[in-house]
């Protein structure tokens, strides 16, 4: 972990950390929520050992870069363009992207608007979705799962906040990463994160270490940069009218867990297995569920993930 290098960029208006190690073609990497670069730890080190440069910055809002109070700054837009500035700074025309949970999300669009920025695509977790212009995105799964639902309960500013700090950061950190309930996560009111069941003991992927370097830059930053991602959500959707319909037109591998609650979300399984997923990005060439695995796949199944990655990009 030491041979990883740590910078910062001047990117979009913001300044922004990044973790890079390792020389040759670059695979950037895109975090979700709860996490930061750090997510990434075993692919650097392993694909950086294969012959590849690997860069995973704290996106906006988080670990060690610049959070901008307000939600309105989290559109896809602000975050597609750190990025493009991110590959500008560095010097490089096209990578390689691998994104997770809102970094896969990022990536999605990130190939929507700058497909010429990317040779292939590896996105972990959450498949693409077109827009769907008659339903704005909180309020669809407001719809399918209620108001608890924890996309809705994070969209009033300050309330999940108040919730997050009514617990210490690392168990926080633990509910997250430890799940393995493939049903939608709730989080009512009145209990707030405490609705989220404890892990019994940490799994065998994840070390008191690791954790508590989560909660470290979570008590720094707090989590309201990354909360913005969720409360951008319908503004996303009224910017990207303009998209709507529009396919991936980058070579894709997609793989998600079979207990990831995104996997579990009602006609998400017939979506990827029926062709409508297919047809949303054709030049989709392997789609890939592992058995027994959950969310945060790539720190679960390291290893895996990391092969995974490199047998794709490596035709390219």
């Amino acid at each position: 972990m030491e041979k990883i290098e740590h910078t910062t960029v001047t990117t979009n208006g913001i300044k922004m950390h990044v973790a890079s190690i390792g020389s040759g073609p670059i695979i950037l990497f895109l975090h979700g929520f709860p996490e930061l670069w750090y997510t990434w730890r075993h692919q650097l080190l392993s694909l950086s050992s294969l012959g590849y440069r690997c860069v995973a910055p704290d996106l906006r809002g988080y670990g060690d870069s610049d959070a901008p109070p307000s939600p309105e700054s989290y559109t896809v837009f602000h975050i597609v363009g750190d990025l493009v500035g991110l590959l500008d700074a560095l010097g490089v025309d096209k990578v390689f992207l691998v994104g997770q949970d809102w970094g896969a999300m990022i990536a999605w669009n990130f190939c929507l608007f700058r497909p010429d920025r990317i040779k292939a695509l590896v996105n972990l977790s959450i498949p693409y979705h077109p827009r769907n212009p008659k339903v704005k995105t909180v309020d669809g799964y407001r719809a399918l799962f209620g108001d608890d639902f924890y996309i809705c309960r994070f969209q009033v500013p300050g309330e999940a906040e108040a919730h997050f700090a009514q617990m210490d950061t690392a168990k926080v950190m633990k509910k997250f990463l430890t799940t393995r309930d493939p049903n939608p996560p709730c989080i009512p009111k009145e209990t707030g994160l405490k609705a989220l069941p404890d892990p019994p003991a940490l799994p065998s992927w994840l070390s008191e270490d690791e954790i508590n370097y989560f909660a470290t830059k979570f008590n720094q930053k707090g989590f309201t940069g990354g909360l913005n991602y969720y409360r951008a959500m319908n503004l996303n959707w009224e910017l990207m009218a303009p998209w709507t319909g529009l396919q991936i037109q980058v070579p894709v591998k997609f793989i998600v867990g079979d207990l990831d609650i995104t996997y579990h979300i009602p006609g998400v399984k017939e979506y990827l297995q029926n062709g409508g997923f297919k047809k949303n990005v054709p030049f989709l060439q392997e789609l890939v569920v592992m058995e027994g695995v959950a969310h945060f796949i790539n720190q679960e199944k390291p290893q895996e993930i990391s092969m995974h990655i490199y047998d794709f990009i490596k035709k390219f």
